[in-house]
């Protein structure tokens, strides 16, 4: 069994969130966060742009100590890397001003989850059987309070985050990644009250 990796980094500064609140530099630090140190030019093709705008980003996100430099192989290399191995942006907010940064961030974490998602369906007719047995595109809706909601929620997560690729130990050799997204809120009918 997988050991227990350190906790989600919070971020709870706007700066840090409006610095992700960009698709592409959302979409970069998630990779990073997935596959470990890559250099802009393999982030580029992973998130469909070029090195140097790529390379501008990972810069910026540096900024924020959300990437740092990698160790090179070679001198004419320059690997990136995520600064922790998952984030916590806290509670969903009604300020107005750290609402429109979440907002940001949740619309491309739902993008990067429909472009993963797509990918994943496009070439599942090349993909090991085995995948297509253990894949899982569930909907379901539970009658809970806000309490246990949490506290599935919070079980779940724990359940998961042994097996995080970035700091997982002694994975099986035929261990591939694999990504799971959760949403967890209320089921709101058409004029926005829960059933």
């Amino acid at each position: 069994m997988p050991g227990s990796p350190p906790p989600r980094r919070r971020l709870s500064d706007s700066r840090q969130l409006r610095a992700l609140a960009h698709p592409l530099r959302l979409a970069v630090l998630q990779y990073l966060m997935a596959v470990g140190p890559r250099t802009a030019s393999e982030c580029a093709a992973e998130v469909g742009s070029t090195a140097s705008n790529v390379s501008w980003h990972l810069r910026h996100l540096a900024e924020y100590g959300l990437v740092e430099p990698a160790e090179a192989t070679d001198q004419r290399e320059r690997p990136w890397r995520a600064a922790q191995v998952g984030l916590d942006f806290g509670a969903i907010s009604v300020d107005p001003v750290v609402m429109a940064e979440q907002d940001a961030l949740i619309a491309g974490g739902l993008a990067e989850e429909a472009r993963l998602t797509q990918r994943f369906l496009d070439h599942r007719e090349t993909l090991d059987p085995r995948w297509l047995t253990a894949a899982r595109l569930d909907s379901l809706v539970l009658r809970a309070t806000p309490e246990e909601m949490g506290e599935l929620a919070e079980q779940i997560v724990s359940i998961l985050r042994p097996f995080l690729a970035p700091v997982r130990q002694d994975p099986p050799p035929d261990a591939e990644l694999g990504y799971v997204g959760l949403r967890f809120l209320p089921r709101l009918d058409s004029t926005g009250q829960t059933g």
